[in-house]
């Protein structure tokens, strides 16, 4: 049987999330999502908007809340863990229907539901650099009917639940990885000078759902020859020239969880230029699964990355890096980068997002695999063809 997250789980991270507001003296938590960044409603109740916007109600006790647009209800219904749902219209989509005679909550009505009569003092926003101004002005209004409890930042509490992985997701995750692997396989047994951009984008993700994917992870991106420097990019209908360095970055999306994998090929022998890009990302890679473990702190991981690039005189190269949480989101708390200071956790899950962008010959590569963090070491969840990889 496919894997999946199931009713038990979801019921379990609402629980864990009010212990945790117990601690931080929160009295009800309000979580946000969006089509594009639907992580924190995906996390509580499954649901993932379309075209609307989406909330979660959490108070410290008693039944969490989810809250939709004026369209969503049978959708929602259709696949929420959380029973509770109500409609709001200020979570409508953005050509903003006025929907006469519908019958809806105001965002007040709603959270004072979710208090039961009990007074909110502090009230938690995760992902408030989400919310629209609309979802801002009936929150704003509520607050007002609720005599104006102290809103908190708390983003940190629900991303550190998030950060540990269970059996459950992490096999989600995996399934993740192979889907993704599967159109990897495919994409550099059939990428050819003369295709578009889009046409290997294409191969990608047809595989993708064939294989069982819900959707991508991202606008997955295939960026050929000059102007592949890009650290996040999307597809400009360029075809595919002899000599083009590629940079492939794809990833499917699987019962909520993102996969990606990133690699860079050569139409032809690679140049010199080309080939010491591409082997001072793959030993920063390497340097990164050698290091990474349980009780490691996060700063030598990115160190060993660094020095690895560096020892190959490709550091200036660097823009970022060199590894992010995944999960719901392909990037997600926390980052390793030169100024963390925590140490690894058996369970959290991380990207090797080893990019390097040569802006003067307007070329870049990224290697990119997930990783399980274990107390033996690093797990890949992917690891086809990491090496020079050149199409004759």
């Amino acid at each position: 049987m496919k894997p999946r997250i199931e009713h038990q789980e979801f019921e379990e991270r609402i629980k864990k999330t009010q212990l945790a507001m117990a601690e931080e003296g929160l009295d009800l938590i309000f979580a946000y999502g969006n089509e594009a960044e639907p992580q924190y409603i995906r996390y509580y109740s499954n649901y993932w908007p379309s075209f609307e916007v989406a909330g979660v109600l959490i108070p410290a006790e008693g039944e969490a809340i989810l809250i939709i647009g004026p369209e969503s209800e049978t959708f929602a219904g259709s696949v929420s863990h959380i029973a509770k749902i109500r409609k709001v219209l200020a979570f409508r989509e953005s050509s903003e229907p006025e929907y006469p005679g519908a019958v809806l909550c105001t965002m007040a009505e709603v959270m004072k539901e979710a208090m039961q009569g009990k007074k909110a003092k502090r009230i938690g926003i995760v992902g408030g650099c989400l919310i629209s101004h609309v979802v801002y002005l009936a929150l704003d209004e509520a607050l007002k009917q609720m005599d104006n409890p102290e809103l908190v930042k708390a983003d940190l509490l629900v991303s550190k639940l998030r950060a540990i992985k269970s059996p459950a997701e992490i096999a989600c995750m995996k399934e993740a990885y192979r889907i993704t692997q599967c159109a990897m396989i495919k994409v550099l047994d059939n990428i050819r000078v003369g295709m578009t951009e889009e046409q290997v984008r294409g191969i990608a993700v047809s595989v993708m759902f064939e294989e069982g994917a819900e959707g991508e992870a991202y606008p997955c991106w295939v960026l050929a020859g000059e102007g592949s420097n890009l650290a996040i990019g999307r597809c400009r209908g360029r075809v595919i020239q002899p000599g083009d360095l590629v940079h492939i970055q794809i990833g499917a999306r699987y019962q909520g969880y993102a996969s990606t994998i990133g690699r860079a090929v050569v139409m032809g022998k690679a140049t010199e230029a080309q080939r010491q890009l591409i082997e001072a990302s793959l030993a920063g890679q390497k340097a990164i699964l050698a290091t990474a473990r349980a009780g490691v702190n996060a700063k030598e991981v990115s160190d060993a990355h660094y020095q690895a690039i560096k020892e190959l005189g490709q550091e200036q190269h660097l823009l970022y890096g060199p590894c992010h949480g995944t999960g719901l989101m392909e990037g997600e708390y926390p980052w390793i980068e030169s100024n963390s200071d925590y140490p690894l956790e058996e369970g959290m899950t991380f990207c090797t997002c080893v990019y390097l962008g040569d802006d003067e010959n307007k070329m870049g590569v990224r290697f990119e695999d997930g990783f399980l963090v274990t107390r033996d070491g690093a797990e890949s969840f992917s690891d086809y063809r990491r090496e020079l990889i050149e199409i004759m």
